[in-house]
């Protein structure tokens, strides 16, 4: 499989973030990942890395619900703003435990690709790539 040049990871959850990580590691999915605990954190990534057509630019960001400082959702409203030349190519999967019907709702007025339940799978892993980036992970 072609790895992703790059992708993010977005929790305020150390433990989750470790566990994503050794997950994305484990599966080969990227050369390069970048770890925010925040949606402020995260902004300031993306807009470090993704000014020119640079390779460090996340090509999938994983987006939790609920943190500090910026969740997801104000994450989200930020981004938008933001004038990024490839931006349409970046992918965004929330992430989360929330499964509440007002939660689900917001989602599905927002401007991203997919929602995931906490957990992270290697299923799950295999199902954005395979619907986002017409990749598959190799047989293990």
């Amino acid at each position: 499989m072609q790895k992703l040049t790059c992708a993010l990871l977005v929790d305020d959850d150390q433990t989750n973030n470790y566990l994503n990580q050794l997950l994305l590691k484990r599966l080969q999915v990227t050369d390069k990942l970048l770890i925010a605990l925040n949606g402020q954190e995260a902004l300031n990534l993306v807009k470090e890395h993704c000014q020119d057509a640079s390779p460090s630019c996340p090509a999938l960001i994983l987006l939790d619900v609920k943190m500090p400082v910026m969740n997801g959702f104000e994450f989200l409203e930020a981004y938008a703003q933001l004038p990024l030349p490839q931006k349409q190519a970046i992918i965004i999967v929330m992430l989360t435990t929330s499964l509440h019907p007002q939660d689900m709702e917001r989602v599905q007025k927002l401007n991203i690709d997919g929602f995931l339940s906490k957990p992270l799978t290697k299923e799950k892993v295999e199902g954005v790539l395979k619907t986002y980036f017409n990749r598959h992970l190799p047989p293990s």
